[in-house]
């Protein structure tokens, strides 16, 4: 019988369809994987942004990842927002029950719309144990200053940031640089396996298309881990990925505010 390339989504929803768990399920797929999901709160929200965030009990978080590792199991995990100290560290306990080892975090603090969505005591919890857990993070300049306690003011201090973000914890960083000025975007890739950076530059497309971007970016990631690509080859393949969902979603009018990306560009090639 063939196998599927099974990625597990740990996320937040959104009802607008551009960002959190929706997202991540339309990226998994259309990256060819298998995409089951746990739903970490429940969020009310569209292009204009968030209204409400219901968080999900956590015995009810933890038994629909129970239920998905213990029978469908996973070659990748991405987890996206985790709202609380207490989320994050059943996540964490559960890492580690499971012992699955393509583990992509994506750091969700902020909303496109300027939401805050993680409470304060969150972050040093995601800092102390999950990141040690994870194999890639992927955070974006706000979430990274957060995280590094520093403030980045342009891509010069990118390979500085992306190695003191590896720190102790021996993780990769996808740092990314949609935050800062320019017509061309240079993103980091600091792979902690080999000690080795690789800049992933862009062109910059002028769109509010930009709900979702790190959602869908890291979900790509943990797609093409899932497939068996190693981290350099997995970074180029987000990268690619996302670059083309925000090209082909750019011209497209959905709500009054910020709009997803195209999550199904390569069906229109």
């Amino acid at each position: 019988m063939k196998k599927y390339s099974r990625v597990l989504a740990i996320a937040g929803s959104d009802s607008g369809g551009g960002a959190g768990i929706q997202a991540d399920i339309k990226t998994i797929s259309a990256m060819g994987c298998y995409a089951a999901s746990a739903v970490t709160a429940i969020t009310v929200q569209n292009t204009l942004g968030v209204q409400a965030v219901y968080p999900v009990p956590l015995d009810i978080l933890e038994g629909q990842i129970d239920a998905v590792l213990s029978d469908i199991g996973a070659d990748a995990i991405k987890i996206g927002m985790l709202h609380s100290a207490d989320v994050v560290n059943l996540v964490a306990d559960l890492l580690e029950k499971y012992e699955i080892r393509n583990v992509v975090l994506d750091p969700v603090m902020v909303s496109t719309s300027g939401h805050r969505l993680i409470e304060v005591e969150a972050v040093e919890v995601i800092n102390t144990r999950l990141m040690p857990l994870a194999r890639v993070i992927t955070p974006n300049v706000p979430e990274a200053e957060i995280l590094a306690g520093c403030p980045i003011s342009s891509g010069d201090v990118f390979d500085d940031v992306a190695r003191q973000l590896s720190g102790s914890a021996g993780v990769s960083v996808l740092l990314k640089a949609g935050h800062l000025s320019g017509e061309t975007l240079v993103d980091y890739f600091y792979n902690a396996e080999d000690g080795t950076m690789t800049q992933l530059p862009s062109k910059r497309v002028q769109t509010r298309n930009t709900h979702g971007t790190g959602c869908t970016l890291s979900s790509a990631f943990a797609a093409a881990l899932a497939k068996g690509e190693d981290l350099i080859a997995a970074a180029v393949s987000a990268k690619k990925y996302i670059e083309q969902a925000i090209i082909s979603g750019a011209e497209y009018e959905i709500g009054s505010g910020y709009g997803p990306v195209d999550h199904f560009w390569s069906m229109k090639v």
